[in-house]
């Protein structure tokens, strides 16, 4: 039986590894080969090259959702992240692909969410994409193409804002990580007290410490993390996973 992340990549038989001088030959035919049947699926089919900084084949349908063509894609090269990608992603996702290329196993598959100017006026939409290796070089055995299935997400669907919500909690997380790290174990207990609405003399009953300690943490923790407001510090418990 097919698992979930084979059912989001479409199927292909990758013909066998020509010699070098029939290399282009044999990446056209599996592109070819993918083409045929890449609009049938229900998103969007991509093959890039072994760097994914260059795309090769795009289907149809994410053509048209992005308004352009495979002939200014071509052109753009790397450029096609900017002109389409929320650059405020990348650390989400790129890592994830440059491991995919590292690990060259074609049974591999990342997902990941990232945003792409599919909207009306060219807005940010989310997406569900998955990469895997689908070509290896028959002279070196490194990745020669990956190829990516991007699903978009119905926009008035619930799970577009939890996946945005849980976005912005990684990007608070990774910008207040040294902030965070400086806590004790106690300031981070009355940290996710105070998250929960609690005020001193129910913290320090719920500790057992006495309401003048607790005082003493809470002016810690503000000394230590800085909080713009009370809201501030309820997003480092939620991030942090205190709550």
């Amino acid at each position: 039986m097919p698992t979930p992340s084979s059912l989001l990549v479409p199927p292909v038989a990758v013909p066998p590894a020509p010699a070098l001088p029939a290399q282009s030959a044999w990446v056209d035919a599996i592109i070819a080969q993918i083409a045929a049947t890449a609009d049938q699926y229900p998103g969007v089919v991509i093959i890039f090259n072994d760097q994914a900084d260059q795309v090769k084949y795009m289907s149809a349908r994410g053509l048209r959702y992005l308004g352009t063509s495979m002939a200014a894609l071509t052109e753009m090269g790397a450029g096609y992240y900017p002109a389409f990608f929320n650059p405020d992603e990348a650390h989400e996702y790129v890592p994830k692909i440059v491991d995919l290329m590292r690990r060259n196993d074609p049974d591999h598959v990342v997902s990941f969410f990232q945003q792409v100017r599919t909207g009306p006026g060219r807005t940010f939409e989310w997406y569900l994409s998955t990469v895997k290796v689908l070509a290896q070089d028959p002279a070196t055995g490194h990745p020669l193409l990956l190829i990516c299935f991007a699903c978009p997400i119905d926009r008035e669907s619930h799970l577009t804002h939890k996946v945005q919500r849980l976005l912005d909690e990684n990007n608070f997380l990774r910008h207040h990580q040294q902030q965070f790290a400086r806590l004790t174990a106690r300031e981070r207990q009355v940290l996710a007290c105070l998250a929960q609405g609690l005020s001193s003399p129910e913290i320090a009953e719920r500790l057992f410490l006495s309401p003048q300690t607790v005082d003493t943490h809470r002016r810690n923790l503000r000394q230590k993390l800085q909080p713009a407001t009370t809201a501030e510090l309820t997003e480092y418990a939620r991030a942090f996973d205190l709550v």
